[in-house]
């Protein structure tokens, strides 16, 4: 029912490695048991933000819902969700905070398909021989080769299918000296969006307008006087008025979110409960800030978490694990997890977001050993570096 270029791969020469894209196809919902199961039944919510008593909760997982007759995909899939059939016949998948007294809410807790909702559990699974003792065998280890040359293959292959891949970051980017790298990703056009709190901004603004990151010179010393100023970064840009103003005024002259601004590329920041600004452009209220990273993960075709555990496992969970592609072909959604720690990158995937892929290293390295394969990809190919600066992603994706 499926087939594979797998995203992880064993054999007996080796552990298991990040190697392409699992895809698959749709199942034959003409042959038993699907054929003859019945429709899925929708009950009213009983009030603005309540769902209705035995509500189907989702997966990340494809899902069926069968709607007079016809076996469909919900739009904007993610886990923690219910699936809603509006008043023009659409199937959405829901927050439970947007459902709205009245709307039909599809009840039920089987998933075989037995009460006309059908997850697709084994969509990605493999062909992993069972009952063989082997070593290394666990899912993520600081011990395991990294397919760096994979992994640029496919940043290269979103940027030419004009892709959404989305970046997730946490401050240790930009304190490890991995800041010039991601600038690199983000003005050759690898990045789509990027989602980080309020300290990624704060440490790439003061890095600068300072030259230092959280009073941290660029050679890893405390400087005098240094635990200020990034305060006095975030001042400028609350003065300026916006990061956007604080670049065309020319306050904030190169970084990450210099980049962004000129390149277009959206970003979403959402706040801290330090007392540390928060910049004018991040987003305090934790559900307006849910809302905006929204916007870009249902549109993500591809996900790169770097050394933050909250916002990764955050945008994890808004994640479907597939991509739906305008002609109704599904694939996996690459999403590849980068951390120092083990821990990180196994919580993510403890907490629903079983595709990822976990790379256990620094972000300094990774970023610097990425960019480089990217480039020697690219030359492989032929293909200047800069033929995808600037330009719009255009996402064949229906969700």
């Amino acid at each position: 029912m499926w087939h594979s270029t797998a995203i992880l791969w064993r054999s007996s020469e080796g552990p298991a490695i990040f190697h392409g894209v699992t895809t698959f196809t749709h199942p034959d919902f003409s042959a038993p048991p699907f054929a003859g199961a019945p429709d899925a039944v929708f009950v009213p919510a009983p009030a603005d933000g309540v769902l209705p008593d035995g509500f189907f909760s989702t997966t990340n997982m494809p899902t069926y819902v069968r709607i007079a007759g016809t076996w469909r995909l919900p739009r904007e899939p993610r886990m923690d969700g219910a699936l809603v059939l509006d008043a023009a016949g659409e199937l959405w998948v829901r927050e439970g905070r947007r459902v709205r007294a009245g709307d039909r809410v599809a009840v039920g807790a089987a998933e075989d398909g037995s009460t006309g909702i059908f997850v697709y559990l084994h969509a990605f699974a493999g062909d992993e021989e069972a009952g063989e003792f082997k070593f290394m065998t666990s899912e993520v280890s600081r011990e395991k080769p990294i397919d760096y040359a994979e992994m640029a293959r496919l940043l290269i292959d979103e940027r030419a299918r004009g892709g959404y891949p989305v970046w997730v970051t946490g401050p240790a980017l930009v304190h490890s000296r991995a800041r010039s790298d991601m600038v690199w990703f983000i003005r050759h056009g690898f990045v789509a969006a990027l989602l980080a709190g309020n300290a990624v901004a704060v440490h790439d603004i003061e890095a600068s307008i300072f030259g230092t990151t959280l009073g941290m010179s660029g050679r890893g010393e405390a400087t005098s006087g240094g635990h200020g100023l990034h305060m006095r970064a975030i001042n400028k840009v609350r003065g300026a008025g916006s990061i956007a103003a604080a670049v065309r005024q020319g306050i904030i002259t190169d970084g990450i979110m210099h980049a962004c601004v000129e390149q277009n590329v959206p970003f979403v920041l959402t706040g801290s409960i330090r007392d540390d600004g928060p910049l004018p452009d991040v987003i305090t209220d934790a559900l307006a800030g849910q809302d905006a990273m929204k916007r870009h993960t249902t549109r993500a075709t591809m996900a790169i978490l770097i050394a933050t555990a909250l916002h990764a496992i955050a945008t994890g969970n808004m994640l479907p694990a597939f991509v739906t592609e305008a002609d109704g072909s599904l694939r996996e959604l690459s999403t590849i997890c980068v951390d120092s720690s083990e821990f990180v990158v196994s919580k993510l995937k403890d907490r629903g977001t079983h595709q990822a892929f976990g790379v256990v290293t620094n972000a300094q390295d990774f970023m610097h050993i990425l960019r480089l394969y990217v480039e020697r990809e690219l030359d492989a190919r032929g293909i200047p570096a800069d033929s995808g600066a600037g330009a719009s992603p255009v996402v064949a994706v229906v969700r």
